[in-house]
């Protein structure tokens, strides 16, 4: 689902089988980033991977159902380009990746409370990326409507 990201491998026969008729929902929270401005969060990643291992074993992707909190230090992994690199002097590595899990129908959210703590306005983040009031009240609505979460 995610080229280029999100790297897995093929489990032949595993003992615990993969029920393909479940609908997956998952919240998965990221406030960690990496100490480099330059390298790809791999928190990030993770979510391509969670969507790639599960469409490779056959889970439709009707059925694949994603979201992505981002707070804390991982924040600054959303800012579009420009903005990344008028404050760190290069362009955000994870901007392509971000793209590709929003194309794919991810839902990526911003904690509004990081936003304003970390001065990271909304024009400056990548577009698609939504803010809430806070990386919690996200996390409860969505478990509320089923996603369950995955601390990353």
């Amino acid at each position: 689902m995610i080229e280029g990201y999100g790297a897995v491998w093929e489990i032949n026969d595993p003992d615990f089988e993969t029920d393909t008729s479940q609908e997956f929902k998952v919240v998965f929270d990221v406030k960690d980033g990496p100490e480099s401005n330059t390298e790809l969060n791999r928190n990030i990643n993770t979510v391509a991977r969670f969507l790639n291992m599960h469409a490779q074993s056959g889970i439709p992707t009707a059925q694949l159902k994603a979201a992505l909190i981002v707070h804390g230090t991982a924040a600054r992994n959303l800012l579009s380009d420009d903005a990344h690199k008028a404050r760190y002097k290069v362009e955000n590595p994870n901007r392509e990746l971000v793209e590709e899990l929003l194309s794919a129908g991810v839902e990526i959210i911003m904690c509004g409370q990081s936003s304003k703590t970390r001065d990271l306005p909304k024009e400056d983040l990548i577009p698609g990326v939504k803010i809430a009031l806070s990386a919690m009240t996200a996390n409860i609505q969505l478990q509320n409507q089923g996603y369950r979460p995955i601390k990353l």
